[in-house]
């Protein structure tokens, strides 16, 4: 019985989420030393790479496909909802 309280007080205290994946995204071009032209292959263009990592757009299946594959993330991190910064 104990076992079980403590597993459950560790679900809820110590839980891990998965990453945001706008995060997760640039902590990966950190560890690549990629830059955001980098990411052109993978998003559209230029302008849609910068819109993407500022959260002024989201990610559409495509890129959520294409950054997988090529940055070798996992879908389920892509197919996270992205947090919204917070402002001030």
């Amino acid at each position: 019985m104990l076992v079980l309280l403590i597993e459950k007080y560790e679900e809820k205290a110590w839980a891990i989420s998965e990453p945001d994946p706008i995060e997760a995204i640039k902590l990966r071009m950190e560890q690549m030393h990629l830059k955001q032209q980098d990411l052109v292959p993978y998003i559209e263009n230029k302008s849609k790479v910068s819109e993407v990592l500022n959260r002024k757009v989201g990610l559409s299946l495509n890129m959520i496909y294409n950054l997988a594959k090529g940055l070798h993330l996992p879908l389920e991190v892509l197919l996270q909802p992205v947090r919204k910064m917070k402002v001030g």
